[in-house]
């Protein structure tokens, strides 16, 4: 692989996903200066004694003073204050990339605050992560073998693409693209929505007479599928309301499939209930099968 194409990175928010793209990228790169940014000095003070980054600033416009490249991995919510200042402070040539887990406003946001240097934004998304936070949660394979997409415009300059997928790659990631409204959908139904779901469980069983009886003799099933109600509270409200009408969409598809099935268990339709259950396998399985071969190492 060819090296970094960059020795100075400067990433706005040191947590699980900043954090461990720095861990993978020290581990790629031995003479990359690596500059974090955030509100919240521990969280710096902590990432700077485990080796995570070699500087860090609480000003921002310190932090971006001298970057080639910029990566933010904060809430997405918070773009709206970051990229106004980031156009004023940032050298002009500065490469600028994201890791939010919504594309549309993100985008938006680019074209409204960076205007002449929008071209050189590159949108991105690492699908990986996990329901823990924190840069004490980061790690320097969080990427390996994942997926990142990245969602170019028309307007994107091509060098700054470039630079951006090398970037990930050096993490082990395996790049792809998508137009940015193929993200927010495809997105709003395979990650958003679970989460809204997963949230939605718990809170319903909390909210329960006697919940703590439920919980105590809850099984695996349970907690499997609402691990990631423990995700960042902030994050996910954020992504929500960005994300809001793709996500609304889901939920109504959702909702609909979930009349069904309440209609069949009502009426006590057991063969329209085990096909609904037999479909659902068969898709799982098929995804499965799909999903292993784009986990294999390319070639």
């Amino acid at each position: 692989m060819d090296p970094l194409p960059f020795n100075k990175l400067t990433i706005i928010g040191a947590g699980l996903i900043g954090g461990s793209l720095a861990r993978a990228l020290k581990k790629s790169s031995i003479d990359l200066h690596i500059t974090a940014y955030s509100r919240h000095e521990a969280n710096l003070e902590l990432a700077k004694e485990l080796g995570v980054i070699d500087a860090y600033e609480l000003e921002l416009a310190q932090a971006v003073a001298a970057a080639e490249v910029i990566v933010l991995a904060t809430p997405v919510g918070s773009y709206e204050a970051l990229l106004p200042q980031v156009h004023q402070h940032a050298p002009t040539e500065v490469i600028i990339t994201d890791a939010g887990s919504t594309k549309g406003s993100v985008v938006a946001l680019a074209k409204k605050y960076l205007a002449d240097r929008y071209p050189l934004f590159v949108p991105g998304h690492p699908i990986a992560g996990t329901e823990q936070s924190g840069v004490g949660a980061s790690m320097d394979d969080l990427f390996q073998g994942k997926k990142v997409i990245l969602t170019p415009t028309a307007e994107t300059d091509v060098h700054a693409l470039e630079v951006v997928t090398q970037m990930w790659q050096h993490c082990g990631a395996q790049v792809d693209t998508l137009s940015v409204s193929a993200h927010d959908r495809i997105l709003a139904a395979t990650s958003h929505l679970p989460h809204v779901l997963a949230y939605a469980l718990v809170n319903a069983l909390a909210e329960q007479d006697q919940s703590e009886e439920v919980f105590q003799f809850a099984a695996g099933g349970f907690r499997d599928f609402t691990r990631i109600a423990s995700s960042d509270a902030v994050m996910w409200r954020d992504i929500c309301l960005e994300n809001r009408t793709e996500i609304l969409r889901a939920i109504e598809s959702y909702r609909i499939t979930l009349n069904t099935l309440e209609e069949q268990i009502k009426l006590s339709d057991r063969a329209a209930l085990l096909a609904s259950f037999e479909r659902a396998q068969e898709a799982r399985r098929k995804f499965l099968e799909l999903f292993e071969d784009n986990s294999a190492p390319s070639t």
